[in-house]
């Protein structure tokens, strides 16, 4: 079944005047403008598009890719007003996408520029915008591990520093005494994380890791791969088994594998026990 708002592959159909007709599993088929493509598809060869409604509320299909799909956060500029209904932003295709009325924290007038949530309408299956930025973010105890590479969207200033959000999940803090210059809101940034309080707040930094985070992380991936191979998802290996062990079964020093279990068992990836370690 086609995604809507997502990028799909689906199978070609048949060609008419239209455009070119895709599969769209429950959703019937689903048109593609013939001018999005150079050349006929062959019957059932996958074509890569985003699906979206058009301005008649049919479903239809683009090889163009928006600035933000369903599920992500975006800074995007009002590019026209509707008092009745709400503002209309650019995301990058034909239709422009809708902030509603509802949807936003304060009025905004033509080229204003908002970090939003690009959200699916589960009621019309249409998508909107939507400002109220807290109520798509993550809440839950967030995965992180100091050190680890991220992308950030930065979404305003606040008295201690700068607000990102992480990956398109969770929120995030630039300190000012972190900090060289100003930030942007809307700056997209690639960073790392510094920490994870234990209040699960979550501190920002430009600064590459401090601890060897990439070096670490293939080891990490082998000791999770090696749990999830144990019927028991347990390894009879722990931070105090002799190093002759360790090197036999991962191949790195003691050191290493301290840091790599360190790493997982910050991120509630395993449990550290006298015996050896496991999966949650």
């Amino acid at each position: 079944m086609a995604l809507i708002g997502k990028r799909n592959l689906l199978p070609f159909v048949r060609e008419a005047t239209p455009g070119f007709y895709l599969n769209g599993g429950t959703h019937g088929e689903i048109l593609l403008p013939g001018r999005q493509l150079k050349k006929r598809p062959a019957v059932g060869e996958l074509v890569d598009v985003f699906v979206y409604r058009d301005s008649e509320d049919r479903l239809v299909a683009t090889s163009a890719a928006p600035y933000a799909m369903v599920g992500e956060f975006a800074y995007l500029r009002v590019v026209s007003v509707n008092p009745r209904i709400g503002v209309f932003l650019d995301w990058g295709l034909e239709k422009d996408l809708l902030l509603p009325i509802r949807e936003q924290t304060v009025p905004l007038r033509e080229g204003a520029w908002l970090v939003v949530h690009v959200a699916l309408d589960v009621k019309t299956e249409r998508i909107i915008a939507s400002a109220r930025l807290n109520r798509y973010l993550n809440l839950t105890p967030a995965r992180f591990v100091a050190g680890q590479p991220v992308q950030l969207l930065v979404t305003g200033e606040s008295p201690l520093g700068y607000n990102a959000i992480i990956n398109h999940t969770h929120r995030g803090l630039f300190y000012f005494s972190d900090l060289t210059g100003a930030l942007a809101t809307g700056q997209a940034l690639d960073g790392f994380i510094k920490a994870v309080r234990l209040d699960e707040k979550i501190d920002l930094t430009l600064n590459g890791p401090r601890v060897g985070y990439q070096k670490i992380a293939p080891l990490t991936e082998k000791i999770m791969d090696a749990l999830k191979a144990s019927p028991a998802g347990r390894l009879a290996l722990h931070d105090g088994s002799p190093p002759e062990e360790i090197r036999a079964t991962f191949e790195v020093s003691k050191k290493a594998f301290k840091q790599a279990i360190g790493v997982l068992f910050k991120a509630k990836q395993i449990v550290i026990e006298k015996t050896g370690i496991r999966l949650p």
